[in-house]
């Protein structure tokens, strides 16, 4: 189960910017996006299709005269409508908030470790809305054992890893898919922390219903804690 110290102790494995996207990028090419079901122009989207977000994305992006945008941590989303394994009904068990961090970037751009760790498991979650080619690493820090997930990747992520490979941070460890392998959506990173593992492997929720947020924040804390982008 979650511990109450954990967003504490994630504040403390870093000191300053810590890159899971290419080494080139730099904490001030950064932009925050809102892409909740508050904002109008997604609203507006009659299917919010992967085409339709990038170019919505990549306006945004020149706009504020970045390079990339980031955001979604506890961001409730109609993103999620268009896909069944979101469960699309108004239940308190839809899934339509989401619990990671996304980084949109272009198709093909460089997956990097947040830490040191080894590679606990890896999976390709296909399916229409899923997250495709996906890798969990595992951290042992402190006498205190969590997982870092990276999702939405290619499949040449994927093809060579084994269990138990050692990684260091700043390594690179796979690179971003496209819609046609990431589950249909822009190319982005979904980067998550996750203390409490639950037994899954390859595989873990990104996106909880309003029931069960309470228990997945604590899970799933703020990657910003440790990522320190803003």
């Amino acid at each position: 189960m979650p511990t109450s110290d954990f967003s504490e102790f994630l504040k403390e494995c870093t000191t300053a910017f810590t890159p899971v996207l290419d080494k080139t990028y730099s904490k001030r090419d950064f932009v925050h996006i809102d892409l909740s079901e508050t904002n109008e122009k997604i609203r507006e989207m009659p299917i919010p299709s992967a085409v339709a977000v990038k170019d919505f994305i990549d306006g945004y992006v020149s706009s504020k005269k970045a390079k990339i945008a980031y955001g979604g941590y506890n961001e409730k989303r109609n993103l999620y409508q268009r896909s069944v394994i979101f469960n699309n009904d108004a239940s308190p068990s839809t899934r339509n908030i989401h619990i990671g961090l996304d980084l949109w970037a272009e198709t093909g751009t460089s997956v990097l470790a947040a830490l040191d760790g080894t590679v606990h498991s890896f999976n390709n979650n296909e399916g229409f809305g899923n997250y495709g080619p996906t890798i969990i690493l595992e951290h042992n820090l402190d006498d205190r054992t969590f997982y870092t997930l990276y999702g939405h990747l290619n499949m040449e992520s994927i093809k060579k890893l084994s269990f138990g490979q050692i990684v260091e941070a700043g390594d690179k460890i796979g690179a971003l898919g496209s819609p046609k392998v990431n589950g249909d959506y822009a190319p982005h990173l979904h980067f998550q922390i996750i203390e409490d593992i639950q037994g899954y492997t390859g595989d873990y929720p990104g996106v909880a219903s309003v029931d069960k947020l309470e228990f997945y924040l604590g899970n799933c804390p703020d990657p910003n804690l440790l990522l320190k982008i803003s």
